[in-house]
């Protein structure tokens, strides 16, 4: 079975614990990181290798999600990112998919809704790809 890898980054202990013990249920390996910093640095050192989608929450310190999408733009990591955030703010989701990110979930959201998305993302990743460039 080829186990899918999500990166996810939030800096509430809390809701991270319990996002990926529910991934992880799915059966998805699990990395976990706590800002915007982490996960740029997770990135560069861990490079796309075996990481298949990000979920990176909007408000962390260091770097926001929106922040990490704009940092991502100018590199050859092509790794599909799905933003959460607690924030009901249409401007926020319309900055995430403009820079690029597969999905904005506001929270509370329905984690199948997640799952649906991370499939999603990783079965369209080539055509992700291709849309990425076109939007640089």
């Amino acid at each position: 079975m080829n186990r899918k890898t999500v990166v996810v980054a939030d800096d509430d202990d809390d809701l991270r614990a319990l996002l990926c013990l529910q991934l992880q249920g799915f059966g998805y390996r699990i990395v976990e990181v706590r800002d915007g910093a982490a996960l740029l640095e997770l990135l560069a050192n861990f490079g796309q290798r075996k990481l298949d989608v990000i979920i990176a929450d909007v408000l962390m310190p260091c770097y926001s999600g929106i922040g990490v999408l704009g940092a991502l733009r100018g590199t050859e990591i092509d790794i599909p990112v799905i933003v959460i955030t607690a924030r009901q703010d249409e401007e926020i989701a319309r900055d995430a998919i403009r820079l690029g990110a597969v999905a904005v979930f506001h929270k509370p959201f329905d984690i199948g809704d997640l799952r649906a998305a991370i499939e999603r993302a990783t079965k369209r990743r080539p055509r992700w790809r291709e849309h990425r460039e076109i939007r640089r």
